[in-house]
C-alpha cells in the first residue's frame, strides 16, 4: 500500500470510530468536528480531515496528524526572474565611481578612458556600431540590480543565476518610462548598446578582477512576443561577469526613487558621484574639472560650468544641493537640514 492510500485508509478508519462513538454515547461537542476514538481521546486534525477529500498529490503531504509543505517541483529554474514588487533602487558603485555610460543624447562612436586621480584604477570602454551605451541605457542594470539584490537579501536561490528575465512592462513601470510602442523599441536598442559596449578594466568587483574584455551584459533575447504586433513582452539578458560579481557582494547603494525622474543625463551622473561620495557626509567638495573628468563630461569645462550651474538653479537632484564656487570648487551638501547643522557644529568645536 502507497503513502497515499495508507493516509487516506487510516483517516476513514478514525472518522467512522469516531461517528460509531457518537452515536452510542449520543454526545456531540459543539464545534469538534473529530470527537474520539477508542482508546481515548484523540481529535482529528483538520488537515486530516480535509485530507479524506484531497486529491492524491495533496494528501501524500499529510503525515502523523500535521501539515508539510508540497514540495517545491520547479526551484532550480536556470535564471533569476524578476517578480519583485517592494524593493529599493540600487546602483553598483563601480559604475557610480567610474564614467562608463555615455552622457551624449545622440551615438557616441569614440573610445573613452578613465584612470583615478591616483592612477590605480582604468577604464576603457569601446562602443559598437550602435554606439557607446548610455546614462539612460543603464536603467536596465540598475533595474536589475535592485531586484537581484532584494532577492538575494530574501535568500532566494535564483538570485545566483547571471541570466534574468523579466517582462517589458514592468521594467517600464519601475523606471518611469512611458508604455508605448516606441519604449518597447528604445528598450531593443538599449539592451544592443549594453551589449556591444565593450569594457577593458582593472577595477576589481567581489574581490575579482575578469581580466579580459567583456561587454556589460554578454547576451539578451526575445523570449516571448506580442500575438499582434513586433513589440517584445519579455525577455532574458544574462550579466556580465564583472556586473554579477559586483552584485552577488553587495556592492551596491541605494538610490532615491526620483532619480528615474530626472530628465538629464548629467542630472543622474552628479546624482550617482554625490550619492557615491558624500555616503553619510553632509557634504562632499570636488574641483570643477576633476568633476567633469569623473562625470565622463566630452565638452569644453566652459560648457561644463554653464550646465552644472543650471543644475544647481533648478535643484532638482534628490537628497543634494550643489553650489559652484567661484574658484570653480563644487560643493554637494545634503538636503537634510538636521545632519547638515549638526556637521557644521561638529566642525566649529575646538
Amino acid at each position: 500500500m502507497n503513502n497515499f492510500s495508507r493516509v487516506q485508509a487510516d483517516i476513514q478508519k478514525r472518522i467512522a470510530a469516531n461517528q460509531a462513538r457518537a452515536a452510542a454515547q449520543m454526545q456531540h461537542s459543539e464545534g469538534q468536528q473529530g470527537l474520539f476514538v477508542s482508546g481515548g481521546e484523540v481529535p482529528l486534525s483538520a488537515s486530516e480531515q480535509a485530507a479524506a477529500e484531497l486529491p492524491k498529490e495533496r494528501a501524500e503531504g499529510v503525515k502523523c496528524g500535521r501539515s508539510v509543505l508540497l514540495p517545491a517541483r520547479h526551484v532550480e529554474r536556470d535564471f533569476f526572474l524578476c517578480d519583485v514588487f517592494d524593493y529599493a533602487l540600487k546602483d553598483d558603485g563601480v559604475s557610480m565611481e567610474a564614467p562608463i555610460f555615455s552622457l551624449a543624447t545622440k551615438p557616441d562612436l569614440s573610445v573613452w578612458h578613465w584612470r583615478s586621480q591616483d592612477g590605480s584604477r582604468e577604464v576603457t570602454v569601446t562602443p559598437s556600431v550602435q554606439g557607446r551605451a548610455t546614462q539612460f541605457d543603464k536603467d536596465v542594470l540598475i533595474y536589475v540590480v535592485s531586484q537581484m539584490t532584494e532577492a538575494l537579501n530574501r535568500e532566494r536561490p535564483d538570485a545566483k543565476n547571471r541570466t534574468v528575465r523579466f517582462t517589458v512592462y514592468d521594467y517600464l513601470i519601475s523606471t518611469n518610462k512611458p508604455t508605448g510602442g516606441k519604449e518597447y523599441q528604445r528598450i531593443e536598442l538599449a539592451l544592443e548598446r549594453l551589449r556591444g559596449t565593450s569594457i577593458k578594466t582593472n577595477i576589481k568587483t567581489g574581490g575579482q578582477r575578469v581580466k579580459e574584455g567583456f561587454g556589460l551584459i554578454n547576451r539578451w533575447k526575445i523570449v516571448e512576443k506580442s500575438p499582434t504586433d513586433e513589440r517584445m513582452i519579455a525577455v532574458e539578458v544574462e550579466l556580465s561577469e564583472w556586473l554579477f560579481n559586483a552584485v552577488q557582494s553587495h556592492e551596491v547603494l541605494t538610490l532615491h526613487p526620483n532619480y528615474f525622474r530626472l530628465r538629464k543625463p548629467l542630472e543622474r551622473r552628479l546624482y550617482e558621484l554625490a550619492r557615491k561620495h558624500c555616503g553619510h557626509q553632509s557634504s562632499w567638495a570636488i574641483g570643477l574639472a576633476l568633476l567633469q573628468e569623473k562625470a565622463g563630461s566630452k565638452g569644453t569645462l566652459r560648457k561644463f560650468r554653464q550646465m552644472v550651474r543650471e543644475i544647481s538653479d533648478a535643484d532638482m537632484l534628490p537628497d543634494y544641493r550643489l553650489m559652484v564656487g567661484q574658484d570653480d570648487k563644487v560643493v554637494f551638501y545634503t538636503k537634510d537640514m538636521k545632519r547638515l547643522s549638526e556637521s557644521i557644529a561638529a566642525k566649529k568645536k575646538p
